[in-house]
């Protein structure tokens, strides 16, 4: 078990789980952006400036990826629909592989949207902090996730009560 402050200065016990080695690591989430782990000096405040500047950095190339990916996928939608299909299955093909890409680019548009709103709590200086219980969430956790919102106790709770049906 670790400590955990929270906003107020008052403390919480947290309890630490091993991380599933099948995902990616931190590490290589934030190089696929270019951006290299935050390497926290030993007297510097959760969320310091150079934090915030180092997440906002994070979030609008993010964002800017996730923009740039979308308009490439808008210009070949565009370019595959000049070239019709004469086959019925070939356009049933065509459609789905459209109805897909839109799903996808919908799903990256939401995700535009979560990273707008982070990037509103970087700049109010709210980044980094439980929305449910105000502990902070982490650096390694919000370089994995930039736009988590929960540290990782309220999120696995709240997928628990989703799963129960609550």
């Amino acid at each position: 078990m670790s400590t955990e402050v929270k906003r107020d200065g008052t403390e919480k016990k947290k309890n630490t789980k091993s991380s599933n080695p099948s995902e990616p690591s931190t590490s290589q989430t934030l190089l696929s952006y270019g951006v290299k782990p935050y390497e926290s000096k030993a007297d510097e405040e959760y969320m310091c400036k150079a934090q915030l500047d180092h997440f906002r950095n994070l979030l609008n190339i993010w964002k800017n990826a996730l923009l740039q990916g979308g308009d490439d996928t808008i210009h070949e939608l565009k370019s595959q629909a000049a070239e019709v299909p004469a086959d019925v299955s070939d356009q049933a093909t065509l459609e789905e592989t459209f109805a897909l890409r839109l799903r996808a680019r919908d799903r990256e548009y939401k995700l535009i949207n979560k990273i707008d709103s982070s990037i509103k709590l970087v700049d109010s200086g709210d980044y980094g902090f439980c929305e449910e219980c105000g502990i902070e969430i982490g650096i390694r956790r919000l370089e994995a996730r930039p736009t988590a919102t929960l540290c990782i106790d309220c999120k696995t709770l709240a997928e628990v009560r989703e799963k129960q049906g609550r």
